[in-house]
């Protein structure tokens, strides 16, 4: 499982190359703090990066994307706990649950217990 995670930080260390002082930049360094934090989603993310769609430069622009939403005269801030939502979605990653609720993150249901998950209606 470390593996997975210093894999992933290596290929997203890789995707920041010559983007240093940018928005793209710093959203690897958002998705390695993520990536440390738990090795299946290093795993998802590792593969997720192979998907030119799926790149941090991708993933930068639904972040853009949210602060023009909510822009106000020439003013627009995403938090970090924002940002990480908003990555946690774009990569399909679980979010964490421990009071994301009260701080304007979205947290799904993940509870499963007793129902059936059909694997092909993950499968694009």
């Amino acid at each position: 499982m470390e593996c997975s995670i210093s894999m992933a930080i290596n290929k997203i260390a890789t995707q920041q190359t010559g983007l240093e002082g940018t928005a793209p930049f710093m959203v690897g360094e958002q998705l390695k703090d993520i990536c440390k934090s738990d090795a299946r989603v290093a795993e998802l993310i590792l593969q997720d990066l192979d998907i030119p769609e799926m790149s941090i430069t991708e993933a930068e622009k639904k972040i853009k994307a949210y602060a023009d939403k909510h822009k106000t005269g020439n003013f627009s801030c995403v938090t970090p706990l924002v940002a990480d939502g908003i990555l946690r979605e774009f990569y399909g990653l679980h979010k964490p649950t421990a009071g994301a609720a009260e701080l304007g993150v979205a947290v799904s249901d993940t509870t499963t217990q007793g129902k059936i998950i059909d694997l092909a209606d993950f499968l694009g």
